[in-house]
């Protein structure tokens, strides 16, 4: 699904996966779960592209629903993969950045579905830099939002007033909300995270969970 010229939503995957399509190649947000790859490989060989197109896969964070078919990207395709330095040490380790918060029931169901969200090791070739500008869609800058997990990232494209704000955000009933709950590393930096992202600007989020928010200004959470 195409939200602007250039940028698809890959749809199918859980958590969203983000293709950005520039002259020199293709750019990768996320990767789903494990077994996503064969979705997404499939969606891009659907815009005429080769598997060796996609050149670089950049993770907002290392949890298995966006890391977890990297390997197997990474094998088909040959891309480079960035993630902050906290989120590549635990990609690189096949493990998240951070323990649930969940007890009782809520921990007992989370072991069951645990092995869903399990991603096999793989290689981070570049760790990011906060304000670290990619060569993606006229200009791709790497914000650090922490709080969903310690070394989350986003990435905010000036030019196309897009941004890509993995699980710092989620979107739900026509609004954005910032990560809070069981899964939320320190909910008091995911707050100022949103409050950092609400200045840049963006008139579209797309986020890791719910649809991708349009008109976005007015939809941020007040925090």
């Amino acid at each position: 699904m195409e939200i602007i010229p250039n940028v698809h939503l890959i749809p199918g995957v859980i958590a969203n996966p983000y293709l950005i399509v520039d002259p020199d190649g293709l750019t990768l947000i996320d990767t789903g779960l494990a077994g996503s790859h064969k979705k997404i490989l499939k969606y891009i060989a659907g815009l005429g592209r080769a598997q060796a197109d996609l050149q670089r896969i950049v993770i907002t964070h290392a949890d298995g629903d966006h890391v977890g078919s990297l390997a197997a990207l990474k094998q088909a395709a040959g891309a480079r993969c960035y993630a902050s330095r906290v989120e590549a040490e635990a990609i690189a380790a096949g493990r998240q950045s951070r323990a649930l918060k969940t007890r009782g029931v809520q921990k007992l169901l989370f072991g069951l579905i645990a092995p869903l969200f399990k991603a096999r090791p793989a290689v981070v070739d570049e760790v990011l830099a906060a304000d670290q500008t990619l060569p993606v869609l006229g200009g791709l800058r790497v914000i650090e939002t922490p709080g969903h997990t310690p070394g989350h990232i986003s990435l905010f494209a000036p030019a196309a007033g897009i941004l890509f704000a993995g699980d710092s955000m989620v979107s739900s009933g026509g609004a954005l909300r910032e990560s809070r709950g069981m899964n939320t590393w320190d909910e008091r930096l995911a707050i100022e995270s949103v409050r950092r992202q609400a200045a840049l600007g963006a008139r579209i989020v797309c986020v890791g969970h719910g649809p991708v928010a349009t008109d976005a200004a007015g939809k941020f959470p007040r925090v």
